[in-house]
């Protein structure tokens, strides 16, 4: 039996990573990619995150968790709609992650990782974002990852985009064989 892997059940995918690591830029190539909505984490700070950011200071879990409840509300949104949408989202942390993973079948996670040097080359290169570079090195400190894919943002945005996709498309196909044979 063949599958048409663009008629699939709704899911959302998370592109995580530490400030400066393409989250953005990856998220919205790979959304136009895929033909899917792209979100926009960021989007979704309280002003007093963002003030909080600007004046260097790092957030902890309580400044978080507005946040997370609006990006959560996105991803159950996203899913009770049946449609598809890509998330740019730090979700540096475990935790966070467990609270956007509103169904583990649908919800996934892509980190995207890259040396200190380049992440800062980049972080000054950026006009107009809030995220002052001095919380880079807090954001490193309080990564986790876990079972995610991790992929390495020293190579072409296309070529990140092209893995990603095929990511999905082979893990469709995987849950599509396992439906058949039950």
């Amino acid at each position: 039996m063949t599958h048409d892997l663009h008629e699939t059940q709704s899911q959302v995918l998370v592109v995580c990573g530490v400030s400066g690591s393409g989250k953005s830029t990856v998220g919205k190539r790979l959304a136009h990619h895929l033909g899917w909505r792209f979100i926009e984490g960021d989007d979704y700070h309280p002003s007093s995150n963002v003030a909080k950011m600007q004046r260097g200071e790092a957030l902890n879990d309580k400044d978080r968790q507005p946040w997370l409840q609006q990006l959560q509300g996105e991803v159950k949104k996203t899913l009770e709609l049946e449609t598809s949408a890509i998330l740019a989202c730090s979700a540096l942390q475990k935790i966070y992650r467990q609270q956007l993973c509103l169904d583990p079948q649908r919800v996934r996670f892509v980190f995207l990782m890259g040396e200190v040097t380049l992440l800062k080359n980049r972080l000054m290169a950026r006009q107009n974002h809030f995220m002052a570079m001095s919380l880079l090195q807090s954001q490193i400190d309080i990564l986790e990852l876990a079972d995610e894919l991790v992929l390495d943002i020293d190579q072409p945005i296309e070529q990140i985009v092209r893995t990603i996709a095929n990511n999905i498309k082979s893990s469709q196909a995987l849950k599509g064989i396992k439906h058949d044979e039950q």
